[in-house]
């Protein structure tokens, strides 16, 4: 099976996360999670919590499930992915200052292969210098991470520019998902 980069970290969010993770074997990609270190992570529930009484303007944060990066950023080769998924929440807050995620980032970014995004994400692409003219959507609050990167935000549920699938969050999963394995299995017909 080709293989698909996940990178994780505590604070990745839950179903951002884990609808990629079980959804791209379903179509023979196999996923790798890397991270920091090879170990246990913590997910996270990311959500507006419903109660008027005591409104919220950002979301609440609530433990979710564990999942283990597989191997070491430092330990990545991008040459062996046939393309990367980066999901949301706060992981990629402070997992984009490890330098080898960024080269990883920009090195499978720029050789054309598959990249799919979601939510808080962008901040791994914006800090790997990968969306300087293009065209991309993220949550609200991350617009201005997107266009300090260099991008153009466009405030829709999916966006699809080159090599390039970016979302807002989990609730456009399915769509993300269903762009990226297109553009995955163009690229599988034509090796």
């Amino acid at each position: 099976m080709e293989k698909i980069l996940m990178p994780i970290g505590d604070g990745s969010e839950t179903l951002d996360t884990f609808y990629a993770y079980y959804r791209l074997p379903e179509d023979n990609y196999q996923v790798v999670t890397a991270g920091p270190e090879a170990r246990r992570y913590h997910t996270v529930l990311h959500e507006i919590p419903p109660n008027p009484d005591v409104p919220w303007d950002i979301t609440q944060e609530r433990p979710g499930y564990h999942l283990v990066a597989q191997v070491a950023f430092r330990d990545v080769n991008p040459a062996d992915y046939a393309g990367m998924f980066i999901s949301g929440g706060r992981a990629p807050e402070y997992i984009r200052y490890d330098a080898d995620l960024r080269r990883i980032t920009k090195a499978i970014v720029d050789s054309g292969k598959p990249v799919a995004c979601l939510c808080h994400g962008i901040e791994i692409l914006t800090a790997a210098d990968c969306i300087r003219g293009k065209r991309v959507t993220t949550i609200p609050k991350c617009q201005l991470d997107a266009e300090q990167g260099g991008a153009i935000y466009v405030g829709q549920p999916c966006l699809v520019d080159g090599n390039l699938v970016t979302g807002r969050g989990y609730e456009d999963n399915t769509v993300v998902l269903r762009e990226m394995i297109t553009l995955l299995n163009h690229q599988r017909s034509h090796v």
